[in-house]
């Protein structure tokens, strides 16, 4: 790998988040509970309890919970062994803090904060141990994933979000502006997925989710993970990379070729461009999510590769890098200013080689900003 770019200097720290915005977003919450239908929202360790409260614990077998009911206020139950760091996360202040103790039934402590009838949504990742736990306690309850029943939840980003999004992608967009000074040919698939790792760390992620390098016929599986095949001359090569920075994620994707590239080559790769281009000219307030995808789709199946465009066009990101909402055929929300989501269209040839093209979009009051802002060009690496 290269010396360390001039860019590599760590960025300033973004203005931290207070404990008025983790009141609102559980605010938030709770109403958009209500106005579903449901009794309340329960929220166990994990992406949606990061993004309500500012706390990150391990999920174990010892029940953590945050429950938001609509007229009620916010309450975390929590171990008591674990309660301190509870306590000492910033959305503490605007809520009510139950510990337990071993040897005590935490479903017992939990299920005076629920409607015994009611239908309450549950973070996606909540275990089923504590949902039948709760069952137990309480048979009249039921419950549907959050995923389903409030999709939106953190779709829609505040200028703070959106100016960590940022910076997680101008870190990605670094890290492939280093890469293509690294040798390709020769080296295996794992040497420059190792390569692409430590240059989002040095860019200031604190977490790498995955670095797809797909070469040659690997390059046709849209989510290969890089393994022993060594890169040689005349290969196309996919990169997909990213992960968290501030604890916002990263998503992008570019395509390279080791070597000047065939004509057929060159052309695929400019109609992903064209497709990528035309996804990110729809984005803007009111259009429906499946209109992004329509708009990559059409250019690719204009040109006669429609079944070789294997997967949908998007997906949200935010606190996760795979979120609501997905730019895919039958999604009708609406795009709303705040929400970001990545425009990756791809073509994948068996056997032979694939093109992605991927940034993140962010969805302003008249259109949309793309978050990232390399070259789509075709770029020559060695």
């Amino acid at each position: 790998m290269s010396s360390p770019s001039p860019f590599a200097q760590p960025s300033a720290p973004p203005v931290p988040f207070t404990v008025d915005d983790y009141r609102a977003r559980m605010a938030r919450a709770a109403e958009s509970a209500a106005e579903a239908g449901l009794a309340g929202v329960i929220v166990a360790p994990g992406p949606d309890l990061v993004h309500l409260t500012g706390y990150r614990p391990v999920s174990t077998e010892r029940l953590t919970l945050l429950v938001l009911r609509a007229g009620h206020d916010p309450v975390l139950v929590v171990p008591t062994l674990e309660a301190p760091d509870a306590a000492a996360a910033t959305g503490a202040p605007a809520l009510t803090l139950r510990d337990w103790t071993d040897g005590k039934d935490p479903y017992e402590v939990t299920a005076p904060l629920l409607a015994a009838e009611g239908r309450f949504g549950v973070s996606d990742n909540a275990w089923a141990m504590h949902l039948l736990g709760l069952q137990r306690q309480l048979p009249g309850t039921s419950y549907t994933a959050l995923t389903e029943a409030l999709p939106m939840l953190r779709a829609v980003k505040d200028a703070a979000e959106l100016e960590r999004l940022a910076a997680a992608g101008a870190a990605a967009d670094a890290t492939y502006e280093e890469i293509l000074k690294v040798r390709f040919s020769g080296r295996r698939e794992v040497d420059v997925a190792m390569d692409l790792a430590a240059l989002l760390r040095e860019f200031g992620h604190s977490q790498v989710d995955f670095t797809v390098v797909g070469s040659g016929p690997n390059g046709a599986n849209p989510h290969h993970e890089a393994g022993e095949r060594t890169i040689e001359r005349g290969d196309m090569v996919v990169l997909d990379f990213g992960g968290l920075k501030h604890g916002y994620g990263s998503d992008t994707s570019r395509t390279v070729h080791v070597g000047e590239p065939t004509a057929e080559e060159q052309r695929v790769h400019d109609i992903v461009r064209e497709a990528q281009q035309a996804g990110c000219a729809a984005v803007r307030p009111g259009v429906a999510c499946q209109e992004i995808d329509r708009a990559a789709r059409a250019v690719i199946t204009e040109f006669g590769y429609g079944d070789r465009f294997i997967h949908r066009t998007g997906h949200g990101i935010g606190v996760t890098t795979h979120e609501p909402p997905y730019m895919i055929e039958g999604e009708e929300q609406p795009l709303v200013p705040g929400m970001c989501f990545s425009v990756e269209p791809g073509i994948y040839l068996p056997g032979r080689f694939g093109v992605r093209i991927e940034d993140i979009v962010a969805v302003t009051e008249d259109g949309g900003r793309r978050l990232n802002t390399t070259a789509r060009e075709l770029a020559v690496v060695e």
